[in-house]
């Protein structure tokens, strides 16, 4: 519904002030990032488990010891289908621990990011866990790299070690995020390119976080990234990170507001207090949050939901104890 006014309102002067091709601003730098995370963040896992990092984050393991009968209980996604059809009985794959795991971070820098009506952005929410999961990763002895992916293109940071190579993704991330987006749409910078990419490229068997909102315009379709997640997950461990503000869910009851749809530059007046706007919205949520939610089950990811209105240690708690159930 577009409306109009004669008098602008305060968030009407704030979208005209704000500069249209502008990156966005983060409040701190890379090392002041990671230090904070380190004091707040990994400090308080710390307190839950004792500095104890084996088989944080880590879930099945990666390395194919057997092929045994079915048994309640066992994951579907571990159902070897070549064995099952030639025995005539259903039997899963049973993998023992590799002593190394490389880890991969792929990280939406998108413009959809650069919104959040709570604690941050969404495009800060992404940068805590990255940061927190690389330092985690370091701690634990493994490799860690990074694919950052937004308008202005795609940036590859090869994997590494410790502390500095977590200190280097957050700068190289930043330093995509300050680039300029493309005068036309880059396809290199969207997750179904970025996700094509990756199974291509990636040969040995990885665990990979893919961070995103994983925002698509028309919920009654499959997202163009679906083919591609399905790809992937089939030959590695993937996990599904996805940011969201409580704003997405529920249109706030605001009265008249100016909206402008961050990738396309679209701009509208709706009447947040309107019933059939709210119905509308309510209607739209739903269909989105079903497809993503039948998109992600069947790509036969975990998923770590995280809000910007949140602070991430207590969902990364409860995920982690859940992946270790499952071993």
């Amino acid at each position: 519904m577009l409306l109009r006014r004669s008098r602008k309102s305060q968030i009407e002067v704030a979208l005209e002030a704000e500069p249209r091709a502008a990156p966005p601003r983060p409040r701190e730098l890379p090392a002041e990032l990671l230090r904070r995370l380190e004091f707040r963040v990994l400090k308080r896992l710390d307190g839950f488990l004792f500095g104890d990092y084996t088989g944080f984050f880590y879930g099945p393991s990666l390395d194919l010891a057997e092929v045994r009968e079915y048994q309640p209980g066992d994951e579907v996604r571990r159902i070897d289908w070549n064995v099952t059809a030639r025995t005539g009985k259903i039997h899963i794959r049973q993998y023992r621990e590799e002593k190394e795991v490389t880890v991969w971070l792929m990280v939406d820098l998108s413009a959809s990011m650069r919104f959040g009506t709570r604690r941050v952005l969404k495009l800060e929410e992404a940068l805590e866990f990255v940061g927190t999961a690389a330092a985690i990763v370091g701690r634990h002895g493994d490799k860690v790299g990074a694919i950052g992916f937004s308008e202005a293109g795609m940036r590859v940071i090869p994997p590494g070690t410790g502390r500095r190579q977590a200190l280097r993704i957050l700068h190289e991330l930043y330093g995509l995020m300050a680039s300029k987006p493309a005068s036309k749409p880059v396809e290199a910078g969207s997750l179904e390119h970025a996700l094509e990419h990756v199974a291509k490229t990636l040969k040995r068997r990885a665990l990979l976080f893919v961070v995103s909102d994983f925002l698509h315009p028309q919920p009654e379709q499959e997202p163009p990234w679906a083919q591609g997640l399905r790809r992937l997950a089939y030959r590695h461990d993937v996990v599904a990170v996805r940011i969201f503000d409580p704003a997405e869910k529920e249109l706030p009851n605001a009265g008249e507001l100016r909206l402008r749809d961050p990738e396309s530059g679209e701009e509208i007046w709706i009447d947040t207090s309107d019933p059939r706007v709210r119905r509308a919205y309510a209607a739209l949520v739903q269909a989105r949050e079903a497809m993503l939610e039948r998109t992600l089950r069947a790509a036969q990811v975990d998923v770590l939901s995280l809000s910007t209105a949140q602070e991430i240690v207590e969902p990364l708690l409860k995920f982690t104890l859940r992946r270790r159930g499952r071993r």
